[in-house]
């Protein structure tokens, strides 16, 4: 009897599994003997002391916050949420691994290799949610491109979307790119951009939905007003551009000069709140209670109304240096002892640092190198479209660039760890993309 194309697959040998099993074991092993028990920078840190108080604010996001107060009885401090961190990013590769391996052994052991890069593995230690959120999220494309032909395929899809709506719970601003993903994840046997866009604007305002219900219903967050950073920088940003004050404040002409001048930094707002020109937040926030009120809402609207070209060159200046400037990469900063570097006494933490610190001038630390990779890889898809293969790159990868892009109009700061998910999505769908079509899928 004739095998039909939508069900044949290729048996996987034992044998075919022993070598990236040991790799990827391996590499959870060296994950933990390079960065056990994590490394907490200033942002995790605040969120492990809120979890602490049980206090819930939507500055970062309290559902990393409750999370980290529910596993941290596991392993008190950075070390649980480390080790989560850590084994999402390592189930992830090793699933997406295995699965390679009944078409290619060569992929299926290259991988769990190429998660041990620096642009990949240097990020994997360190608390930032959005590390936790890329990590989410490949795990949850792995799981269902290993089942979309096998029995559990529902469970898989059912954990995968439930890994996905955690992703853009830690991050918000994945609202717009997590459709595509929930796109691929319900019909992962072929692409069809009709369905998806129909999907689109549903699933985001579904997800938005359930974001307001699970922050403020179930959680009770408090109101920190995140969204008005963005205000802030690009009041900021038009003020440079424009020549004209467009803060509702009044300033000295010092202060004024400033703002014109010195005060704005095209890859961070955080010089409104530190150094010589805090006196922006201490105004906005203490002096006039300005910050998170409708004023500085109503400034926003009016500053890029009248001044449209102003805001896009702020928000082009930010965009270009967000995508290609040298940026932050591996954290290494003790907190608890600065300026000291963080694991100084570990000899494999240390010659990872050296790499990194040779490779981080180069492409490999730009955001926009992993943009335009997944965009190639997106176009080197679509012709297979109508298989798993062509639905897992176009949603792991579109996904991605929505995510970049999505930086854009929200950003206010340049860091390598905001475009986190976009080098994972890239390295996993490369992998898709040069594997052999064995199993006749095309239609």
């Amino acid at each position: 009897m004739p095998v039909s194309p939508e069900t044949a697959t290729t048996p996987t040998r034992p044998t075919a599994l022993v070598l990236p099993a040991l790799l990827t074991a391996a590499g959870f092993a060296l994950t933990l003997h390079v960065f056990y028990p994590g490394i907490m920078n200033y942002d995790a840190r605040y969120v492990y002391l809120d979890s602490l108080k049980s206090f819930y604010g939507d500055w970062q996001s309290p559902v990393m916050t409750w999370l980290w107060k529910t596993i941290d009885p596991i392993a008190p401090g950075a070390a649980s949420m480390f080790l989560l961190i850590a084994t999402l990013y390592w189930l992830g590769i090793g699933t997406l691994s295995f699965t390679l391996a009944r078409r290619s052994r060569v992929l299926a052991a290259a991988l769990p290799l190429l998660a041990l890069t620096p642009p990949l593995f240097a990020l994997v230690g360190v608390i930032w949610r959005d590390v936790l959120m890329a990590s989410c999220w490949l795990l949850a494309a792995a799981l269902v491109f290993a089942t979309d032909r096998k029995e559990g395929r529902i469970v898989a899809q059912a954990v995968a979307l439930g890994l996905i709506t955690l992703g853009v719970l830690i991050r918000p601003n994945a609202l717009a790119a997590a459709p595509l993903l929930i796109a691929y994840a319900v019909w992962p046997r072929q692409f069809n951009w009709r369905r998806t866009a129909l999907l689109f604007v549903p699933a985001m305002l579904g997800l938005y939905a359930l974001m307001q219900l699970v922050y403020y219903g179930t959680l009770g967050a408090a109101r920190q007003n995140p969204l008005h950073s963005i205000a802030v920088f690009d009041l900021g940003g038009i003020t440079y551009f424009s020549g004209q004050n467009q803060f509702p404040a009044t300033w000295s002409p010092d202060e004024t000069a400033a703002l014109q001048g010195r005060c704005y930094d095209p890859s961070y707002w955080n010089g409104y709140w530190n150094g010589d020109c805090k006196f922006v937040m201490a105004k906005l926030e203490h002096e006039q209670k300005i910050f998170g009120t409708g004023t500085l809402t109503r400034a926003w609207v009016e500053a890029v109304a009248a001044h449209p070209i102003a805001y896009l060159q702020h928000r082009l200046a930010f965009f270009r240096t967000f995508l290609f400037d040298s940026q932050l990469a591996m954290w290494t900063l003790n907190i608890d002892d600065p300026p000291k570097t963080v694991f100084a006494d570990r000899p494999a933490f240390t010659a990872l640092k050296i790499i990194h610190d040779r490779l981080q001038p180069t492409p490999l630390f730009r955001i926009g190198t992993w943009l335009l990779v997944s965009i190639l890889l997106c176009a080197l898809a679509w012709r297979r479209r109508t298989t798993s293969d062509g639905a897992f790159v176009i949603g792991v990868c579109g996904s991605a660039v929505v995510y970049i892009l999505s930086y854009l109009p929200l950003g206010v700061a340049a860091e390598y760890r905001y475009g986190y998910w976009t080098v994972l999505a890239s390295a996993a769908g490369a992998m898709v993309v040069l594997a052999p079509d064995a199993r006749h899928e095309r239609r």
